[in-house]
């Protein structure tokens, strides 16, 4: 499948390099068409490599148009029911990378993606992790349960 069957979106439109611009990278949400489960995260249209042999590192487009996320079970998902299955949106662009990394922590923590089942993110900028069920569970419990 090309980058361009199954595109980004932004605003109701595929979004394709010649968009790109002035901008520094994105905060997305991909979703399971089949399940309905999401994942919120970022990154960048830019990436700095250094060539063998070069004295300089050059900015280079990334691997944005095929990219469908870093966490564990979003890339199992796409790797066992292919790319077609998701549906990539971009939520927000930005031109900074701080602006890219604070919206994306924002988003993920407006959504609550470590405690909304529909949500398969595993933590939030690597320092907020989803708690284990029992643990969730134990915090729904009305305040008249715990030590009745």
């Amino acid at each position: 499948m090309s980058d361009y069957e199954n595109p980004w979106i932004f605003d109701g439109q595929p979004f394709t390099s010649k968009d790109i611009g002035k901008y520094y990278g994105f905060v997305y949400l991909i979703t399971d068409r089949a399940t309905g489960k999401m994942y919120v995260g970022r990154k960048y249209f830019w990436s700095m490599r250094k060539k063998k042999g070069a004295a300089k590192r050059k900015r280079e487009e990334s691997d944005w148009k095929s990219y469908y996320g870093s966490g564990d079970e979003i890339k199992s998902l796409v790797k066992e029911f292919g790319q077609d299955r998701f549906y990539r949106q971009i939520l927000s662009v930005h031109s900074t990378r701080g602006d890219v990394n604070y919206s994306e922590v924002r988003e993920q923590f407006r959504r609550d993606v470590l405690e909304d089942d529909r949500y398969i993110n595993a933590n939030i900028n690597g320092k907020w992790f989803r708690k284990p069920k029992h643990i969730m569970d134990a915090r729904r419990l009305p305040r008249n349960a715990i030590g009745a």
